[in-house]
This record gives structure tokens, C-alpha cells and sequence, in this order.
């Protein structure tokens, strides 16, 4: 059986578009993406959960020798909205795919193409592109009161979002942008590995990285605050402008107050964790970073227009984060009952296999 031949990319479009498509974990520090293989064998082994749906394939080399190699995909939420489920692919599954290689010969494959073991082939990246999350329709209804009473704000901004909304690429999108490094911001990310990325082992998303996740929020009155509930976690925005308590604690949503300016919610949030502003893995100092988002209702109230401004030292600019919402009444409930489970097992695995647990957890 035949199975691992690297071809390489030819469409720099294509590139651009799976970079972008998994932007929110570490793909380009992980996977080569001028490099394609395909791969042909037995699967052995399943995990459908979050950050990323990894399979693992035992294939055959020409010299006869059995190989396993570690085959990742999206996230869940991507893969059901292209129906894409756990029986899609089960194990002893014989199946035959494609995709780009792993970084530093590592025995791992990110899959695009696969023909699936009843032969139907399936093309997961333009599947699971962002292009798939790009939504226009407001499934909503304008005459619905959503939690809050005019008299207590003009405007409605609690309920059911959906992130998806407008969520697309332009072709300034696939320019490559030079980053605005302080000297040590700089030194920090060119020392960064993708195996640290918090989101990796199921550490909480946190800010920035879950204001730019085109997952579902929900916002919720709770008298003297909103609470947002979100696949990187729960915030508390307090809207009596009070300060922080002394001594609070860094945390990854960090301390939030909030206020309305007409049809615009403005939050300012501080006491954040060091952690990645994104999957690409640049730095946020934490103590240092400072956070400004504007929540921009439209005068039906259906929609909302959010940026998010970041100031942080290791920068010698903010950086700006911009993305769209729409209210909608299918999923008001599904925040509130839980979100797919994240399972860091087939990470831990992977660090395993390259020796490189001791470091993951700080002991070397």
C-alpha cells in the first residue's frame, strides 16, 4: 500500500484561506502549509471534542513496516456545521486523505481531502473555511423583548448572539501584515513554541482570543452587571464604574466595567493573565494590557457591529480586532447547557511522542 508522497501547494489563495480558517489555534506553527501529503490506512483511534477533532491512522510504508500518524482537523462546532459528526469517521475505518504535513518531521497531518470508508470523498478545508461561518440572515424576531426594559436602558443589547454574522474575509485579509514588536514583544514571539498554546491543553480562551472566535454569545442581565457567557468562558461586566478591589487577581477575562454612550456599549477591561492574543501566538503581558471594546447596536437592534481595541507594552500600536453579530432565537438556550467539551488528551499524546511533556509542564 502506498502512502506518503509530499506534492507541494500551488495556490497561494488556498493558503491563505486555510490559515485563516484555523487561525484561532496554531496552525501555521504546527503544520507546513507548503507541504501536502496523503495518507492511506486503518483508523485507531477517535477523540470528537474541542480544541481540535484528532484521529490517529496506521498506515503501511512501501518497505512493509507498520506507521501511526496523528491526523487533526477543526474544531466541533465547524465540523457539525458541515455535517461532519463522531460516526463520520469510526474506528477500523479504512479511509485514504490529504493534507498538510507537520512541522520538524513530526508524524502528523492536518486533513483537507479524505475518502471515507464507504468512498464518498469529502473537501473538509473549503467545507470548513471561514467562508462557511459567514452568515447574512437575522434569524431573529424585531418585535421580541430580550430581557431589559427601556426605562432602564434605551437600548437592548441582552439575548442570544450569533458571531457568525458577517464573519468573512477580504483580500486585505490575505495580505500578510508586518506586527507592530516592541524590541522585547518581538524577542517574546520569535521564542514562542506552537506546542505552548494554552488553548492546547484546555486552558480557558480567555480575552482577547474569544472576542474574535466565531462562536455563540449570550448576554444576560444580571441587575448590576451583564454576564457574557461565551465558549472561552463567562464575564462579568459591571456597569456601576466602580474600580477593581486592591489585590484582585489576574484572571484570563480579566476586570470589566461597562457603560452606554447612545447605541454603543463601551467596556474597559484590565487585571488580565499573560497569555496569546491569538492562535498565532502573540504575547499579551497581562499586568500591562489594557482593553477598550465598543458593542454598536443597529437602530432595529437585531445586530451589532464589536471592536475591540488592545493596548498592551509589548506593542508600539494598539492592535484592533473587528467582528459582527445577530441576534438569534435558536440558540438562546445553548450557551446555557453547555458547549462541547474540550479534551486535551490528544495533545498531551503528541507532546508525548516528541518528548517534550517535561517541558510542556515546566520541569526542564
Amino acid at each position: 500500500m502506498n502512502t506518503l508522497k509530499a506534492i507541494f501547494y500551488s495556490s497561494l489563495l488556498l493558503l491563505a484561506f486555510m490559515d485563516f480558517s484555523v487561525a484561532h489555534h496554531s496552525f501555521a506553527f504546527e503544520f507546513d502549509r507548503n507541504q501536502n501529503a496523503t495518507l492511506e490506512g486503518e483508523v485507531t483511534w477517535v477523540r470528537f471534542s474541542n480544541p481540535h477533532v484528532t484521529y490517529r491512522v496506521r498506515t503501511q510504508l512501501e518497505n512493509g513496516a507498520m506507521e501511526e500518524w496523528q491526523v487533526q482537523t477543526h474544531n466541533v462546532g465547524m465540523l457539525l456545521g458541515i455535517n461532519w459528526d463522531q460516526d463520520t469517521i469510526k474506528v477500523g475505518d479504512k479511509i485514504k486523505l490529504s493534507g498538510a504535513l507537520g512541522r520538524n518531521s513530526s508524524k502528523k497531518i492536518f486533513m483537507e481531502w479524505v475518502t471515507l470508508a464507504n468512498g464518498e470523498v469529502r473537501n473538509i478545508l473549503d467545507g470548513a473555511s471561514s467562508s462557511a461561518y459567514d452568515i447574512v440572515d437575522i434569524n431573529a424576531d424585531p418585535d421580541k423583548s430580550y430581557g431589559v426594559a427601556p426605562t432602564v436602558h434605551p437600548y437592548d443589547i441582552t439575548g442570544a448572539w450569533n458571531n457568525r454574522y458577517k464573519f468573512q474575509i477580504t483580500a486585505g485579509d490575505l495580505e500578510p501584515k508586518p506586527t507592530p514588536f516592541t524590541e522585547e514583544g518581538r524577542r517574546i514571539h520569535e521564542a514562542t513554541k506552537e506546542w505552548e498554546d494554552p488553548a492546547k491543553t484546555c486552558s480557558p480562551m480567555g480575552l482577547p482570543r474569544a472576542f474574535g472566535a466565531p462562536f455563540n454569545l449570550e448576554i444576560v442581565d444580571a441587575g448590576g452587571y451583564y454576564l457574557m457567557v461565551a465558549y472561552g468562558g463567562v464575564r462579568r461586566i459591571w456597569l456601576d464604574q466602580r474600580e477593581a478591589p486592591e489585590g484582585l487577581l489576574a484572571s484570563p477575562m480579566g476586570f470589566s466595567t461597562g457603560k452606554w454612550d447612545n447605541n454603543v456599549f463601551i467596556i474597559e477591561t484590565s487585571h488580565l493573565s499573560q497569555s496569546w492574543l491569538d492562535g498565532l501566538g502573540l504575547p499579551m503581558s497581562g499586568e500591562g494590557t489594557r482593553i477598550i471594546e465598543t458593542y454598536t447596536l443597529s437602530e432595529d437592534q437585531l445586530t451589532m457591529d464589536r471592536k475591540m481595541i488592545i493596548h498592551d507594552p509589548y506593542y508600539t500600536e494598539p492592535l484592533i480586532r473587528e467582528r459582527g453579530s445577530a441576534r438569534d432565537d435558536d440558540i438562546q438556550f445553548q450557551l446555557v447547557a453547555g458547549t462541547t467539551p474540550c479534551d486535551p488528551t490528544a495533545h498531551y499524546r503528541d507532546m508525548w511522542e516528541q518528548d517534550l511533556l517535561e517541558s510542556l509542564w515546566g520541569f526542564n
